[in-house]
């Protein structure tokens, strides 16, 4: 009985391991993801700011 606690006990400590171990690399790439889209974001709205039509400004 004491075995069958142990190895239950053990197979739920890799279980959570696995798991762990995807969530955590599913968070790092979404992260990298995030990062480098608010790059091209940024990136492409500084392109158009600067490639702007002075004639499509707001006057005040």
């Amino acid at each position: 009985m004491f075995w069958k606690i142990v190895g239950g006990l053990l197979l739920a400590w890799v279980a959570f391991m696995v798991i762990g171990a995807a969530v955590g690399f599913l968070v790092k790439a979404v992260f990298w993801i995030a990062v480098i889209g608010g790059g091209v974001f940024l990136g492409a709205a500084a392109y158009g700011a600067i490639k702007s039509d002075k004639r499509k400004q707001l006057k005040p």
